[in-house]
């Protein structure tokens, strides 16, 4: 017998009926930073396309989002003063506070919201807790970033998105947010946080990076697989509701062993750097965006990602890639 396979790829329409792999835009989320100030769209430069926001130009820029039907974004503050004890992470008039607010205020439940759980915006240092002779104090930034999730969730977030491995944050937060009542708030972990080199614009957006030293004692080696599968299972049991991958493009492999082994959600987060290279090669003419960048998000949903987040989400919208 001849086996002939390409029977089903024989034209567009019997393609799409056998393609195993689908995408959907209610799978994404796009991210803002947001700044100080009013009347801001600043580009920021390592990231074309990508801008800091104020507060008022962020509601008017996520209105256009809702038309093209963008309505899961999350949330960073940048550029807020910056202290040791982190304190304006979980001022109560905080940026990120004030602007879940604004949102809420503007657009009811017919926007999601998450936010960035994680200090490395608000210390001088740039680390992502509490620094005492060089090394970042896991207890004592659990105490901080609980603090910042209760925050978060007064102000009207739908999700909390920790980002800073500290470990036993996931419980801790999880523990507040039933004491103060918010049993509905849910948590994104990241569950797999890797000290990556692909983050190099976010630090820029972010103004976040560390003035000394590395990240690599508290975020995850990326050499270990199965150190990333005990971590994201012990967030599995404190509490979180989704387990993400970060970054997402060289860890395809993990998204697929958590998918594998866990029974929640599995989101990646398609990093700056990620999202930097192809637009540096796609100005250049080196490659084709559009081809490219679906076929990225394609390969994210094949491994086992049923959340998405990326910078790409807007230009997916507007020029109906997706």
């Amino acid at each position: 017998m001849i086996h002939r396979p390409r029977r089903l790829r024989k034209n567009p329409i019997v393609r799409e009926m056998v393609a195993e792999t689908r995408l959907s835009k209610d799978m994404f989320i796009y991210p803002y930073f947001v700044v100080p100030g009013q009347g801001i769209v600043k580009p920021i430069d390592s990231m074309p396309g990508i801008h800091h926001f104020s507060i008022d130009t962020l509601i008017k820029d996520v209105e256009e989002g809702l038309k093209l039907g963008l309505n899961k974004i999350m949330l960073f503050g940048v550029g807020e003063e910056k202290s040791e004890n982190a304190h304006n992470a979980y001022n109560p008039n905080s940026l990120v506070t004030n602007a879940i607010k604004e949102l809420r205020k503007s657009f009811g439940t017919d926007l999601y919201i998450v936010t960035d759980v994680c200090v490395c915006s608000y210390t001088p240092h740039g680390h992502c807790g509490v620094l005492k002779n060089n090394e970042v104090l896991n207890d004592e930034t659990i105490d901080i970033i609980v603090k910042m999730a209760l925050n978060h969730a007064q102000a009207g977030a739908d999700m909390l998105a920790p980002s800073d491995m500290m470990d036993g944050r996931i419980g801790a937060i999880r523990n507040v947010l039933e004491i103060n009542g918010f049993h509905n708030t849910a948590i994104m972990a990241h569950a797999t946080k890797f000290a990556s080199a692909y983050y190099g614009p976010f630090r820029d957006a972010a103004d976040c990076a560390p003035n000394s030293g590395d990240r690599k004692a508290y975020q995850m080696d990326f050499r270990n697989p199965n150190e990333a599968r005990t971590e994201a299972l012990l967030d599995e049991a404190e509490g979180a509701d989704v387990l993400m991958v970060k970054p997402a493009l060289a860890y395809l492999d993990i998204i697929s062993d958590l998918k594998q082994n866990s029974n929640l959600p599995i989101a990646c987060y398609n990093v700056s750097g990620e999202y930097a290279m192809v637009k540096a090669a796609a100005e250049r003419g080196w490659i084709d965006e559009q081809k490219v960048v679906m076929e990225t998000m394609y390969a994210f949903a094949r491994a086992g990602a049923s959340i998405i987040t990326t910078y790409h989400l807007k230009d997916m919208l507007k020029n109906n890639w997706i």
